[in-house]
């Protein structure tokens, strides 16, 4: 399933400026950056709820905010893209 992630990280602390590298670096290991703090991800229910784990352990809730957007499995009619940056097919052959 395609999961849309989104976050706010308050850094107005050194703490906080820590805090959103660290989401940043979970974020990446799962999917792909499309915009600043947002991420796709295809995941199964098994990574999700592993991602969601380690991301509620970074963030302090009391000044940050995590969004999950569960878009399914028919993801592709539902993402429509305008404008600079296209996307990768996140499913696709990646060749480095």
């Amino acid at each position: 399933m395609l999961v849309l992630i989104t976050y706010d990280v308050s850094t107005v602390s050194v703490g906080g400026q820590r805090r959103l590298r660290k989401v940043s670096k979970v974020c990446q290991n799962y999917g792909q950056r499309v915009q600043n703090s947002v991420f796709e991800c295809v995941l199964d229910s098994t990574q999700f709820e592993s991602l969601k784990f380690e991301l509620m352990g970074i963030i302090d809730e009391s000044t940050d905010s995590l969004r999950f957007y569960r878009l399914g499995n028919n993801y592709k009619t539902k993402v429509q893209h305008i404008g600079i940056k296209e996307s990768l097919d996140i499913e696709g052959t990646m060749i480095l």
